[in-house]
């Protein structure tokens, strides 16, 4: 028997049993908070003109767009950032980047956790640069750096967050980005993802099935049962995957190089 994260999963036999938690009313209003943004948002996106698979070029076509978009995100982490950053040791990962951190949030749960850990976000310019106006803090614990993951440079590190990335895309070129994070990870560094979780049957959690049909309407992506996480992870040259339901909205998957 394995106790990961605080006792919030326990691995018996390669099945994680999940430890449920109290839910807030905050937490419990969360997920429709999310559908009711992106309902509005489709409804915007409809008024411009735009095609659903342009739906990031949509958000960051203004910064009040793109404000509600980061304010969304950043009440995500809120939430269920310290279940995130906890669901696994990451002690040993000294330096970690937030790919595509959007506002920080998360990256500061776990600079708050692991105060001995250099935490970066990085994120496109006009993402970065609004968050440093919007949500950087006078004391703040992490670092910002403009960068496109896709197209650009990967810095190497020790821990590369992907917090709902994967299931905005299509399999390959989840798989290209994967690929490019396992090169420039030092050597025992890993990758952590967050994701809301299907069931391996994908008959539940509903909540998680309402986001796969939003995912298939909004984006290029959906979202998926561990199985599909731990293939592509194995396929990128990861190893040791290991998967957290959290009891939360979003559940945690870490793998090693």
């Amino acid at each position: 028997m394995n106790l990961i994260g605080e006792g919030k999963c326990i691995q018996t036999g390669g099945t994680f049993l999940i430890m449920a938690e109290h839910l807030s009313q905050s937490e419990l209003d969360y997920p429709f908070k999310l559908l009711e943004y992106f309902n509005g948002f489709r409804i915007s996106k409809e008024t411009f003109g735009l095609p659903s698979e342009e739906i990031f070029s949509a958000i960051y076509r203004s910064e009040e767009e793109m404000l509600k978009f980061m304010g969304l995100m950043n009440s995500t982490w809120v939430i269920d950032g310290h279940d995130i950053v906890t669901a696994f040791d990451l002690s040993s990962f000294k330096t970690v980047i937030d790919l595509g951190g959007c506002s920080g949030a998360l990256a500061r749960e776990l600079a708050k956790e692991y105060p001995s850990s250099t935490v970066t976000v990085l994120d496109l310019p006009a993402v970065v640069q609004t968050a440093q106006r919007h949500f950087a803090q006078q004391d703040d614990t992490i670092c910002f750096q403009e960068g496109d993951f896709f197209e650009g440079e990967i810095p190497p590190a020790d821990l590369y967050i992907l917090a709902r990335i994967i299931h905005d895309w299509k399999e390959d070129k989840n798989l290209k980005l994967l690929k490019k994070i396992h090169t420039a990870c030092h050597p025992g560094g890993g990758v952590l993802i967050a994701e809301a979780l299907l069931f391996e049957n994908r008959r539940g959690p509903t909540m998680v099935q309402m986001f796969s049909l939003n995912m298939l309407v909004q984006t290029e992506g959906k979202e998926h049962p561990p199985s599909h996480y731990t293939r592509l992870l194995t396929d990128a040259g990861f190893r040791d995957v290991q998967v957290c339901r959290t009891g939360k909205s979003y559940d945690a998957i870490l793998a090693l190089k």
